[in-house]
């Protein structure tokens, strides 16, 4: 692609396919135990390695009867205790067992009448009610049969399912390996939070942002480093981060601008495949790769390097680690303001979801620059307005709401 400032803009889904295509080439597999599988992707079909509830169960505290032999009213004599965690013997004809919720039932035995419906009379009991075969029983396997596909491959392992798997038997489990992602800041300008400022010095805040988003993802970062506005030192930081990382994100130096040195950097050192998008904000990101290791080169200005990361590096590494569904979660909502014709990039306008006469919108923030962070922390989320689209309040809308994506 050519890469004048002339080119015409690549609209975000072409280059989120390509960006996928490209990391669905990098799945590693590797076997992990269930304590270390939260969040992981499986690469393989997962089935049930026994029967859920292994055996016939009871679900209530009370008596267990053979009830084709019951008589109602009449006395039976308590032959056993079943407690939970022990072995029953099998149930004495005209005799009741005394059970317990999640106790096994015992044979000769078909359902398991509730104590409330029950009278004691010393070592005997009786029963005041009509029973019916299976009652108060969990049969073995009515939960989850043996050799049931439990989850698929492409899943990500929610807490959930990590219960689904230690209840059916599993141990460990195939995922795919989480990149080994380096993090690079740039700018002349920037330094670490806790130092005083000096006039033109601002904190480097992508890059906390940034390694946050990751751990969200369980991925450590690379401590890239912050690198000066020089094109050898940024073309020297990225050759010795390809020698690390699966792959590398920078934040800054992707602009035109003559202080701008990823994109040259990487088309010295790599090969440069997308820069420039048709998206507010974001319209500066690279993509390339240096041998083996892939670059997302994000904008430097706050916002757009938060939503660049969300929109398109999020899901590339997903992609990475195996997952089948990368895309972010979604929804409509309402819009509760007016816009007029969008322009050629489509937007993600920070919004709050707020209640209005009973009815639920979209509040669009007032300042909607792509250096004001501050925006991103109140915001419940981003509205998505393609482009040359205009808003009228009550017009549905794409929402990607935050609390649904980190």
């Amino acid at each position: 692609m050519a890469d004048s400032p002339s080119t015409a803009l690549l609209p975000i889904e072409l280059a989120l396919a390509t960006l996928l295509d490209a990391a669905r080439t990098r799945v590693v597999s590797e076997s992990v135990t269930l304590a270390q599988a939260g969040g992981r992707v499986l690469l393989h079909d997962i089935k049930s390695a026994c029967d859920v509830p292994p055996w016939h169960n009871s679900a209530m505290d009370g008596y267990a009867v053979n009830s084709q032999s019951l008589q109602i009213a009449s006395p039976l004599i308590i032959s056993q205790r079943i407690p939970a965690g022990v072995a029953p013997s099998a149930l004495a004809p005209g005799t009741a067992a005394r059970i317990f919720t999640g106790a096994p039932l015992p044979d000769g035995a078909d359902a398991v009448v509730m104590q409330e419906n029950c009278q004691l009379r010393g070592d005997h009991v009786i029963v005041n009610k009509p029973v019916v075969a299976g009652e108060n029983v969990r049969r073995q396997g009515a939960d989850v049969p043996v050799g049931k596909t439990l989850l698929q491959a492409g899943h990500r392992l929610r807490p959930q399912d990590i219960g689904l798997l230690a209840a059916t038997g599993h141990t460990t489990v195939p995922v795919g390996q989480r990149p080994r992602v380096a993090l690079m800041t740039t700018g002349d300008e920037l330094i670490e939070p806790g130092q005083p400022l000096q006039p033109g010095q601002i904190y480097n805040s992508n890059f906390y942002t940034l390694a946050a988003l990751l751990r969200v993802l369980g991925i450590e970062p690379i401590d890239g480093g912050r690198v000066p506005d020089s094109l050898p030192e940024t073309e020297a930081a990225l050759r010795r981060l390809a020698q690390r990382a699966d792959c590398i994100i920078t934040s800054g130096g992707v602009s035109a601008g003559e202080e701008d040195h990823v994109r040259t950097a990487l088309q010295r050192c790599g090969e440069l495949a997308i820069w420039k998008l048709a998206l507010k904000p974001g319209k500066p990101f690279a993509f390339g790769r240096i041998d083996q290791t892939l670059l997302f080169g994000l904008p430097g200005n706050p916002v757009s390097a938060f939503v660049t990361f969300l929109l398109l590096v999020r899901p590339a590494l997903l992609a990475m680690m195996g997952a089948t569904q990368c895309s972010l979660p979604e929804r409509l909502e309402l819009a509760g303001f007016a816009l007029p014709e969008s322009g050629e990039r489509q937007a993600y306008l920070r919004v709050c979801l707020q209640e209005a006469a009973g009815q639920r919108c979209l509040r669009l923030l007032p300042d909607q620059s792509s250096g004001v962070l501050s925006s991103v922390s109140r915001a419940d989320g981003l509205a998505v307005i393609p482009a040359f689209t205009t808003v009228a309040e009550g017009d549905q809308l794409r929402f990607l709401a935050f609390n649904d994506i980190v």
